[in-house]
């Protein structure tokens, strides 16, 4: 990676300085548009001690959900987290600390930390344990709670394309949580299905801008669903 290419060629490269106890945001929302490569990496690594924020921990086979046999999370920061036995033993142990965070108050702590903004008052959480210990206040006769901005040591995405800049383009649903991750790192990563030369991107269709993104890599990909549903022979005949 040299002056204005920010592509690298390995994963070793691509998640080069990950230390332990550092803080990791991750795109992808269930295993839709995760950086899988770049999770199996830090897998990989060892790293322990992290503190990953996410939408949620992947399942108990894909996704974020491999660094947790290892043990190598010991906080989440998560809305969502119904699809990991692993994650389910260790909460309960103790040994996983958890931090529940509604899913929009989740999105806008990482779009806040990319845009400068330290903290942002909510009225989602009002009145439940998520208000605990929170500074209050009232605007236009309703009740707000102060939630800070969260930004990572290492902020982790998957985008469909990218040229050498680090411009991205997200592919439909995959985009989800992705392009307020990329934002809120110290160090960006994103990991894409196809890199092109610089200038090759129409700037109206690219989704996050380049000056937020550190590093690319090109990687392939599985196509994991968590729950297939699918019509009975019969439904479909009737259909």
């Amino acid at each position: 990676m040299s002056g204005l290419n920010k592509v690298v060629n390995n994963y070793q490269d691509a998640m080069a300085g990950l230390e332990d106890g550092m803080t990791i945001i991750a795109g992808g929302f269930g295993l839709c548009g995760i950086p899988e490569n770049l999770i199996n990496e830090i897998k990989h690594k060892g790293s322990r001690n992290l503190t990953v924020v996410s939408n949620n921990c992947g399942t108990t086979e894909h996704g974020l959900g491999v660094l947790l046999p290892s043990k190598q999370i010991s906080k989440m920061i998560a809305s969502y987290v119904g699809e990991n036995a692993h994650f389910e033993a260790q909460m309960l142990s103790g040994e996983l600390e958890v931090e529940l965070t509604p899913q929009g108050t989740l999105a806008e702590k990482m779009r806040a930390a990319g845009a400068g903004i330290p903290a942002f008052y909510t009225a989602t959480g009002v009145g439940t344990d998520v208000a605990k210990g929170k500074p209050v206040r009232h605007f236009d006769g309703r009740e707000y709670i102060l939630e800070q901005a969260i930004k990572g040591d290492f902020a982790i995405v998957k985008a469909w394309k990218a040229d050498t800049f680090g411009n991205l383009i997200y592919r439909k649903t995959a985009r989800n949580f992705n392009p307020l991750a990329a934002t809120a790192g110290k160090i960006t990563v994103a990991e894409v299905e196809e890199i092109v030369a610089a200038g090759e991107l129409d700037p109206d269709h690219i989704h996050t801008p380049g000056i937020y993104v550190d590093r690319v890599i090109q990687g392939t990909f599985e196509k994991h669903i968590e729950q297939r549903t699918v019509r009975s022979q019969s439904d479909k005949q009737g259909a």
